[in-house]
């Protein structure tokens, strides 16, 4: 199987792990087998368990792996033929398939509903910042990035009746990498729900869907999250039960370029109106919503947006939650809550 991309301008999706999924120990009647698939895709580790009599392991590990190739093709900036590398490069011409125009209308919604503040056409800024499958320009300047960002702007991109897809500026560069992994957990979660399976567990790199119920314990499925200033020895700072829903985190603390002159960091939550990487006071922010693909995309977004800002415009939203890590001036961790997130 080809790997998929390896970064995003939600970086952390690479290898970072800040949520732990764990089984509750306990036993009901007569539980169905719980199958469990696990592997490397998509640049990280996933980790597929579903409760099945008939859909085995091994035979439902094919279908996950046919779509891991199809979305690749579709959705991957490292691989120079996918669809998205040809628009990138400037074809036309290209019909994309649905799943590129799914989470093309998914980016809109978002990019919308955050004024800017995620917007997957700033993929040249984060090859800049080295980030991405492009080169990377040592020592970014202010006249550089500005003229990087003259050729950002969602604004900037359509997608015709006919499902080709127009840039207004030919280096424009897309990169759905900030929400393309929340939506290939989707696209496996409907994968199970088509074969039957109402009890499961389908985590990539962190981005999660949970469904029903844990077929050792009885119970919801629980999730934990990672507390940002244990670096060597995990401890978790909150654990949630997810009841039919979608988790996804974004964080600047674990993936950062550090510049070898001035040692300054470069966070990979790039602010796509001001074109600018560093960190800011927000180690994380988690997303839970009924859609990994939502979840994924306003995580990234959680990350660059003022505080207040992001948490009135997720308290307006139905089935949406939201949970911040922030550092404090004194350095220490405050945790902010929308008013429905799950805590326990």
């Amino acid at each position: 199987m080809t790997p998929m991309w390896l970064t995003s301008m939600d970086f952390n999706k690479l290898s970072r792990l800040f949520f732990l999924v764990f089984l509750l120990v306990g036993c009901t009647r007569d539980p169905q087998p719980l199958q469990r698939i696990q592997g490397l895709a998509l640049g990280t580790s996933y980790s597929i368990q579903y409760a099945s009599e008939t859909l085995k392991a091994e035979v439902f590990e094919k279908t996950v792996d046919s779509l891991f190739d199809i979305l690749n093709q579709s959705l991957s900036t490292y691989l120079p033929d996918s669809d998205i590398s040809k628009i990138n490069s400037g074809d036309s011409t290209l019909v994309v398939n649905e799943h590129f125009e799914k989470v093309y209308n998914a980016a809109s919604w978002v990019w919308e509903l955050t004024e800017g503040y995620f917007d997957p056409t700033v993929g040249a800024l984060v090859n800049a910042y080295g980030f991405g499958p492009g080169k990377p320009i040592t020592n970014l300047s202010s006249p550089q990035r500005d003229s990087l960002m003259l050729f950002t702007g969602w604004n900037k991109t359509e997608l015709t009746p006919e499902k080709t897809i127009i840039k207004k500026h030919p280096h424009l560069y897309f990169d759905f990498n900030a929400l393309a992994k929340g939506y290939v957990v989707d696209v496996i979660a409907n994968a199970l729900r088509t074969k039957n399976c109402d009890s499961f567990l389908v985590e990539i790199g962190g981005e999660i869907v949970a469904q029903g119920k844990s077929p050792n314990s009885g119970n919801y499925w629980k999730i934990a999250i990672d507390d940002p200033q244990q670096q060597e020895e995990r401890k978790f700072i909150q654990v949630l039960t997810l009841q039919n829903q979608a988790i996804a985190t974004s964080g600047n603390y674990r993936k950062y370029n550090v510049d070898p002159t001035t040692g300054r960091r470069t966070a990979h939550s790039i602010n796509p109106k001001t074109g600018l990487a560093f960190p800011t006071a927000v180690l994380s922010a988690s997303v839970i919503a009924r859609d990994c693909m939502t979840a994924d995309a306003l995580a990234t977004a959680l990350m660059v947006m003022p505080l207040d800002k992001s948490k009135k415009m997720l308290e307006q939203l139905d089935g949406i939650e939201g949970y911040w890590i922030i550092s404090d001036d004194e350095g220490k961790l405050q945790e902010v809550f929308t008013s429905g997130f799950p805590r326990e």
